[in-house]
């Protein structure tokens, strides 16, 4: 049977686990044309999160469109991959091209027909026109009210989802989101899910001095219940023909630090492991055994990343993980882990953050990648 447990892409409906209040509560919203924000850290589930309730949606009839907005480089490039989505919605060539001339005629695109990744034709679409700040402020205009108009022209609910929507602030300034702003509050028939997974990012676009100030519902993920997703990983196991020992679960749940992403990949690699063994049990030293390989397998990346920090941040870097993140300021902390000043510790701990190595979870400091916690415990002094 293949491997039960997905990391590193967005997981199919068989390796969802929990979240039923979120996704019946984001779809519903969804489908009622709200426009919500979902604010999550890293490897939370965030972006399988809004998939599920995008099919849930479009299982009730609602069209659907799915866009990354960082992964594009450019405010223009984001506005032909939005627009190429959207005009998607159309599998027919020929009605997505009418489309084009009817609502964005005024933006004078350029079209042609060339393969997607799976080898079938597809609408790629440019806007060459648009050199000035003013002719991209324009097209803007026409890109943001067509979920609008497509909605009104088939006489269905329209589900969109903008994923990493924080990286839409590197375009233009704010003229972006009060673009956005000013198109989506009149698309009653268009449900908006902006999701981030900065969330100090996403918390300042939702200030009072930004457009998007009480634009609609906030979300903010949390992690699953750590009993609820040891429960799934041992139901994995067995439903594969495995024989998981009494608290492999809970196991894997804890040296992951209860990250989907990491608790997915810990669970799946010793997976993995046990069927290469040829083996059914599944005992807590596989589960060590495991963990010792993948060490090994991210010395060389983890070694570079230590090495590139300075001798203050690897201190407290070290002592965030030997302190489970708590109390890193305080005269004790300090003394006991051989830190400097409060205020050297404070600069080096938001440089750590900058760099994506910790995160924020209230008042503790967590490391983000749970393999990297573990290196710096076993292998640093």
């Amino acid at each position: 049977m293949p491997n039960p447990f997905v990391y590193g892409e967005v997981v199919p409906a068989a390796s969802f686990v929990d979240r039923e209040v979120e996704l019946d509560r984001l779809t519903g919203d969804l489908l009622a044309g709200q426009k919500i924000f979902l604010i999550s850290p890293r490897r939370y589930g965030k972006s399988s999160l809004v998939v599920q309730a995008l099919r849930a949606a479009a299982k009730q009839g609602a069209l659907t469109v799915d866009v990354t907005v960082s992964s594009y480089s450019s405010y223009v490039g984001f506005l032909e991959g939005y627009a190429r989505a959207l005009l998607g919605i159309e599998t027919r060539i020929d009605k997505a091209r009418a489309w084009l001339r009817d609502m964005l005629g005024n933006a004078r695109p350029e079209v042609r027909v060339e393969p997607n990744e799976t080898g079938r034709s597809q609408l790629a679409v440019s806007f060459p026109s648009a050199r000035t700040e003013q002719d991209v402020s324009r097209l803007a205009t026409e890109v943001f009210a067509l979920p609008g108009r497509i909605a009104d022209a088939r006489k269905r609910k329209l589900a969109v989802a903008l994923d990493e929507f924080q990286a839409i602030g590197a375009f233009n300034g704010g003229n972006v989101e009060h673009a956005l702003r000013a198109a989506v509050q009149h698309q009653r028939q268009v449900g908006y899910v902006f999701s981030g997974s900065e969330p100090a990012l996403m918390e300042r676009m939702l200030g009072r001095s930004r457009p998007f100030y009480k634009a609609g519902p906030v979300m903010r993920l949390q992690k699953i219940p750590e009993d609820r997703f040891a429960d799934f990983l041992e139901a994995r196991f067995r439903a594969t023909g495995m024989k998981p020992v009494a608290g492999l679960g809970a196991a894997i749940v804890e040296l992951a630090g209860n990250l989907p992403y990491d608790v997915q990949r810990l669970a799946h690699e010793v997976w993995d492991d046990v069927k290469a063994g040829g083996r059914r049990a599944v005992s807590l030293d596989d589960l060590h055994s495991t963990l010792t390989r993948l060490l090994g397998e991210h010395e060389t990346l983890f070694e570079g990343t230590w090495q590139r920090l300075t001798l203050a941040q690897r201190a407290a870097l070290r002592a965030a993980v030997l302190q489970d993140g708590r109390e890193l300021l305080s005269a004790d902390t300090r003394a006991r882990h051989r830190l400097t000043g409060a205020s050297t510790v404070q600069a080096s701990l938001a440089a750590l953050v900058r760099e994506d190595l910790l995160t924020r979870e209230g008042p503790r400091y967590v490391v983000v990648d749970s393999l990297l916690r573990e290196w710096v415990a076993r292998h640093t002094f």
